[in-house]
């Protein structure tokens, strides 16, 4: 848990326990952090909301899954890859986990993919050839700007939630099998 203390008792903060709880069977704690200020967790969900409606599931979690990889954030790929479950199917999930670039994805969602990565890694060195190797897979401009914007996102969440001194899963965590079961805040 964070040094953060969330206020639990107010309605607001306890709407966003209850929302998170029925998505996903139990509270994170950069939820239970990002509820300190209940108005700017809504506001957060609903930029992310956006940005995922418009890509879909299937991309909107390859992107966050590539983002994660790229920020080494083993709780991300953890988080997302519980979510990516019903979307990916396990053994897709895996292959995805082990090398994207080797997983039967289409070359349009490993360009997606390579996209989001670098954005996570070395976005400073990206220019024009970066999106246009989007617009040569086939995505348009919204697309591209989606799929940016997704990267984005989660590399932020990532920065913030970082400087919260926040404690992540262990694997004690997670079920005995390993990789994608669900974290639990305890």
């Amino acid at each position: 848990m964070s040094i953060i203390e969330s206020p639990g008792d107010s309605p607001a903060t306890q709407a966003i326990y209850a929302r998170t709880l029925a998505a996903q069977g139990s509270v994170p704690d950069y939820t239970r952090v990002m509820a300190v200020n209940p108005e700017a967790h809504d506001a957060w969900e609903a930029l992310a909301r956006a940005i995922a409606t418009p890509l879909g599931p299937r991309r909107w979690e390859l992107v966050t899954l590539a983002a994660a990889a790229g920020v080494h954030s083993r709780h991300c790929r953890l988080a997302h890859g519980a979510k990516s479950l019903p979307v990916l199917g396990e053994d897709e999930l895996r292959a995805v986990a082990r090398d994207y670039h080797q997983a039967g994805l289409s070359d349009a969602e490993v360009a997606m993919m390579d996209f989001a990565y670098r954005i996570s890694t070395d976005s400073s060195s990206m220019d024009d050839d970066d999106a246009l190797a989007l617009r040569e897979a086939g995505f348009s401009d919204r697309e591209i700007v989606d799929i940016r914007r997704s990267a984005w996102l989660w590399k932020r969440r990532r920065c913030w939630t970082t400087t919260c001194a926040m404690r992540w899963w262990t694997a004690s965590d997670r079920a005995p099998t390993g990789s994608l079961s669900r974290p639990v805040c305890r």
